[in-house]
């Protein structure tokens, strides 16, 4: 049985609508951020951007402040003492922050797993001689989510008259993916100068692959590590909490005798700098 081969039209470009598009500032850049605020803030705009939750960091903040009244609330009903209320409230404060954090790590997860056969697809779609903007739109179109959601959104901006290189600009940043920023290189590049796209998409579908699976010795290699590390990280406060709803009073009798508040605030800072070194060295070990 002969296939028949459907070639499909070529993408419309609108040049008329390319006067209207403006660079995309989905969150700050982090480039000449001087202040610790605007450095958090760049931090946070890009969690929400690369969770794909849908929703503004101003929701989320707000999501954070009733998180935070209602088991403030909660712990307040049922011991009513004000050091556990507090406790709580930074507990329910934080709690949509990491549902953010591991939302954000799945979906990255999702997305690299997806790129080899998008990149394999793309490099198949080259050989039947269509243009490289009408190969991409044929990828993007059979992408699955979360990938191909962000495939559309850059075909969006070609079919208004962008070109790709600028089409695809931010399609690293919006992901976080390192391995995307290769992928948007390359096609720019064969943009500008041409070349043998085909062998480049082989190549670098292969690289994925490749770095896939270093990830994931990676990740079998240091799961003792890594779970020691998340071990220390929740026993300090697992224990407080265990000491504080077993006895009400016990902070309270603490912070009476100085040497309990020179211990706790020593212990509360150490803690902190503790976390946020584990969590940075854990951060960069498992780049995509």
């Amino acid at each position: 049985m002969e296939t028949e081969v459907v070639f499909k039209k070529p993408i419309k470009k609108r040049p008329e609508f390319a006067g209207i598009l403006r660079e995309e500032q989905a969150f700050a850049t982090g480039v000449n951020e001087q202040s610790v605020s605007e450095q958090i803030n760049s931090s946070f705009d890009r969690l929400m951007v690369q969770s794909g939750l849908e929703m503004s960091p101003s929701m989320l903040l707000m999501l954070s402040f009733c998180s935070a009244i209602g088991f403030a609330g909660l712990a307040f009903v049922i011991q009513e003492n004000m050091m556990t209320t507090g406790i709580a409230a930074a507990v329910g404060a934080i709690a949509p922050v990491i549902y953010a954090l591991i939302t954000r790590s799945r979906r990255q997860s999702e997305i690299l797993k997806q790129m080899p056969g998008m990149v394999d697809e793309l490099a198949r779609a080259s050989r039947t001689g269509r243009s490289l903007e009408q190969c991409f739109e044929i990828v993007a179109e059979d992408t699955p989510s979360p990938l191909g959601d962000e495939l559309q959104t850059s075909l969006r901006k070609m079919q208004l008259g962008a070109s790709m290189p600028s089409a695809l600009k931010d399609l690293p940043e919006r992901t976080g993916i390192v391995s995307l920023n290769v992928f948007v290189t390359a096609l720019s590049v064969h943009h500008q100068t041409g070349g043998d796209v085909v062998t480049v998409l082989e190549r670098l579908s292969s690289t994925i692959r490749d770095r896939i699976s270093f990830l994931g010795r990676l990740k079998a290699a240091t799961v003792g590590s890594r779970a020691t590390a998340i071990l220390m990280l929740s026993v300090p406060p697992v224990v407080i909490l265990f000491l504080v709803f077993r006895d009400p009073e016990y902070l309270n009798d603490l912070m009476d005798a100085k040497w309990g508040r020179i211990s706790l605030m020593t212990a509360i800072i150490l803690q902190v700098v503790g976390t946020a070194w584990i969590l940075k060295i854990l951060q960069s070990s498992k780049r995509t």
